[in-house]
């Protein structure tokens, strides 16, 4: 079964072509989310039989003061995508965020709760979720994804970890540290029997960001001291949510995929920038 993968330097992308020869991953060269119709020729073309865009605007904030392009990026785009995969018969996986929430309370989020995004990045997603819905496609929340590729927490904490001594890092945020390998394997899972509809898949167990960071600078070796702080000590232009918990009990009904865990990816990224 050929694969159609938007976006190739990204982190999903890079692990969907890792993971299975039937990839084929395309770049801004060939399919530019900032003009849609170059993403809708490229489907119009294809020969594979499902389409995911693990292509974004992820800059979050920047997207405030970019918040037209953001829209472009992120919501025309995929619903541009959706209606040609739908028109050509073609199921269409969209990769969407925990940001489309407020971040209110401490349960996780279902993937049927009311999004109230507190960003420009967050609202830009939340139109790509109804965009791609309207055309019958798939939308997969996620959260904090990480890998060896690319710009991510976990490569931020290791170089941090490596040039002093302590760290303030915030610890009233909370979510789902998501390992991108683990993540493209569930995609390819969903790519062998799509079903339309908003799913989530997050790693486990949730935890906040200054935990997640102690456990990068113990299981790196390095001695760095992390100490927690509100996110009110660390002003950002976008606000982020609180909670970004989500449950995923819905995902592994439908695929019969669990929750992968986190430690055991960042063990594996770790071990691969080592070796690097």
């Amino acid at each position: 079964m050929r694969i159609l993968v938007i976006g190739k330097t990204g982190q999903v992308a890079q692990e969907l072509q890792r993971a299975s020869a039937d990839v084929l991953t395309l770049g801004r060269d060939q399919a530019d989310l900032s003009r849609p119709s170059t993403c809708a020729a490229a489907i119009k073309a294809t020969d594979a039989q499902v389409v995911i865009n693990a292509a974004a605007y992820t800059a979050v904030d920047r997207a405030e003061t970019e918040p037209e392009l953001a829209h472009m990026i992120n919501a025309t785009a995929p619903g541009t995508m959706a209606q040609v995969a739908t028109e050509r018969g073609l199921p269409f996986i969209h990769l969407s965020t925990d940001y489309v929430f407020d971040g209110s309370g401490d349960q996780p989020w279902q993937p049927d709760d009311s999004p109230a995004p507190l960003s420009a990045y967050g609202r830009s997603k939340w139109a790509g979720e109804q965009a791609v819905l309207a055309h019958g496609g798939t939308v997969i929340r996620t959260s904090w994804v990480f890998s060896a590729h690319g710009t991510n927490f976990v490569k931020t904490m290791l170089r941090l970890g490596a040039e002093r001594e302590t760290l303030n890092v915030v610890a009233d945020q909370w979510g789902g540290p998501t390992p991108a390998d683990a993540l493209a394997q569930a995609l390819l899972t969903v790519a062998k029997a799509p079903a339309s509809g908003l799913f989530h898949f997050a790693g486990q167990p949730d935890t906040n960001w200054s935990g997640f960071a102690r456990n990068v600078m113990a299981r790196a070796g390095l001695a760095c001291q992390i100490h927690d702080i509100p996110s009110t000590d660390y002003p950002t232009p976008a606000q982020r949510p609180l909670n970004s918990r989500l449950d995923c009990s819905g995902f592994t009904a439908q695929f019969g995929v669990q929750r992968p865990n986190w430690e055991t990816g960042l063990d594996r990224v770790i071990h691969e920038l080592r070796a690097q």
